[in-house]
């Protein structure tokens, strides 16, 4: 599986061409701005989009879609939670497919309601739950600092410490991390109660 990371907008987000090197199937996680350099990478890898994924349904990750969508004819994926117009709800558990390669869904809230990782092959895309060095942030409509707590603690810091993680956006200090870099040295996922998580958060 190989991952294209593609840096796009002013708000720093992260767009992903995830690649099934095998079949040149992929998937597009998260279109926002700056379609023409996905367009770019499609072409020169030939690659046949499969599907086209949300970590959340916040505008700065969904922008693209239609525009995406219309170009690859792929169907957009969305946890079922989302309230944007989508083809195909998953929900925690689900596998996406694509060529010999899948990703497994996890559905993470927090961040918002129908936030959620991609896990597969070494690898966790993580959108807005986890970032390098810090999380998502908790007071949009949605947001729970409560329910981010369990994602953080009881979903991602119980899954293997050498996944790469892929974020929704280059806030930190590198562009990828591995699970277990974030637990040593990540201040929101130092051991602490659900209370204090949530005063933390504001």
């Amino acid at each position: 599986m190989k991952v294209h990371q593609i840096q796009v907008g002013n708000m720093q987000n992260f767009t992903y061409i995830v690649e099934d090197e095998t079949t040149n199937e992929a998937i597009i996680v998260d279109p926002s701005w700056d379609l023409v350099e996905l367009e770019l990478i499609i072409k020169r890898y030939n690659l046949k989009i499969k599907y086209i994924v949300n970590t959340h349904h916040h505008f700065d990750h969904t922008l693209g879609n239609e525009a995406m969508a219309k170009s690859t004819n792929a169907p957009i994926i969305q946890h079922e939670f989302s309230e944007l117009k989508h083809d195909i709800a998953v929900k925690d558990g689900d596998f996406i497919s694509f060529g010999h390669s899948k990703l497994r869904v996890l559905h993470t809230p927090g961040h918002s309601r129908d936030s959620l990782c991609l896990i597969g092959d070494d690898k966790i895309f993580s959108g807005d739950t986890l970032f390098v060095g810090n999380c998502g942030r908790v007071d949009l409509p949605g947001g729970s600092a409560k329910e981010l707590y369990h994602s953080l603690f009881d979903v991602l810091s119980s899954l293997n410490e050498n996944l790469i993680m892929y974020p929704g956006h280059n806030y930190g200090n590198s562009k990828t991390s591995t699970l277990g870099n974030e637990k040593i040295t990540n201040p929101v996922l130092q051991k602490r109660t659900e209370q204090q998580f949530i005063e933390m958060m504001g």
